[in-house]
């Protein structure tokens, strides 16, 4: 049956209007992008960067740490997102932040805050909260307040919200995607986005180091219930060995449930001195419930968590018990 857009919306029409109000009142805006940023924060963040240049309204678009995945570095003012703090902003807008400690420091509770998210973990911290899980990504809301605002949207922002849309829907092919979200992305596409260039970057740039450290990553693979449970790991020393970054070996997991047998995986690595915990699921299995035991979060085929100990067998142990039990 085909579904209808506006019953199937989680989002009130009214809080985009009343998301718009709060930026045009604003003196200076502080765009919060999340710990270990990917595509669709980093996008996101980057829309509302071009639509608030192009509208002269100061701002900043930050992140706590200067990593930042490099596979982005052609989308239009990236190389402005700044890990330095500023000394004064009266309003705050977090993209992609499942829950408030993702913008990895303590807001001031005074200041309003603009939340813009899709995960199933999002609790409405915000004071407006743009927040819908069936969406494929943070940035296809973006683009919901664009056209609800009846906001113009330039060639820059075009290409930004199309790379958080294909990136964090791993390129069309996960259930969150519906027919408004191919409407969206072709209405981009329309806009100036060119789906072929930013296929191309996003996906034809590794470096060497991503073909050092992954097969190490496949070679840790282990199964689990007759197949259907999967955990691979990465080790500190492979980092050091092969000059990879953690990102370079994210593809492990996706490649590990592109085996029909797999039903469930996580991945286990050191990241910032903690066990960083990926899952991925398919079909009805809600790995969120996973993630939730360990104060994590995500969606329901997609979430992750992090554990404070870098024993990583140790972590294995335990991730996998609650995966045995839970799914």
């Amino acid at each position: 049956m085909k579904k209808d857009f506006i019953v199937s919306n989680k989002i009130n029409m009214s809080d985009y209007a009343k998301a718009l109000e709060l930026i045009e009142k604003s003196r200076y805006i502080l765009i919060i992008t999340h710990v270990n940023p990917d595509a669709d924060s980093i996008s996101s963040a980057l829309a509302l960067s071009n639509l608030f240049h192009e509208n002269k309204i100061k701002h900043k678009v930050f992140n706590i740490s200067s990593d930042l995945p490099q596979n982005l570095n052609f989308m239009e003012k990236f190389d402005k997102i700044t890990d330095q703090f500023p000394k004064f902003f009266d309003l705050a807008i977090s993209v992609d932040c499942g829950t408030i400690k993702r913008l990895g420091f303590e807001l001031d509770p005074e200041i309003p805050l603009i939340n813009f998210d899709h995960h199933k973990s999002n609790n409405n911290y915000g004071t407006v909260n743009l927040v819908d899980p069936m969406k494929s990504s943070t940035a296809e809301i973006v683009y919901d307040f664009f056209k609800y605002n009846g906001l113009y949207i330039t060639k820059h922002t075009a290409t930004a919200l199309y790379v958080g849309i294909y990136d964090d829907s791993l390129a069309f092919s996960l259930g969150r995607c519906d027919e408004m979200t191919f409407d969206k992305v072709n209405h981009l596409v329309e806009f100036g986005a060119s789906p072929s260039d930013i296929a191309n970057k996003m996906k034809r740039r590794d470096s060497l180091a991503k073909y050092r450290i992954i097969p190490k990553v496949l070679e840790s693979l282990e199964l689990y219930n007759e197949g259907q449970v999967a955990t691979i790991h990465a080790k500190e020393e492979w980092f050091k060995e092969t000059g990879a970054h953690n990102r370079d070996c994210e593809d492990a997991l996706n490649m590990i449930m592109s085996m029909h047998i797999v039903k469930v995986a996580f991945f286990v690595r050191i990241v910032n001195n903690v066990s960083r915990v990926s899952l991925r699921s398919k079909g009805k299995i809600d790995v969120s419930k996973v993630a939730g035991k360990f104060d994590g979060g995500g969606h329901f085929n997609a979430a992750g968590c992090t554990l404070d100990t870098l024993n990583i067998e140790n972590v294995i142990e335990i991730v996998l018990k609650e995966v045995l039990e839970t799914t």
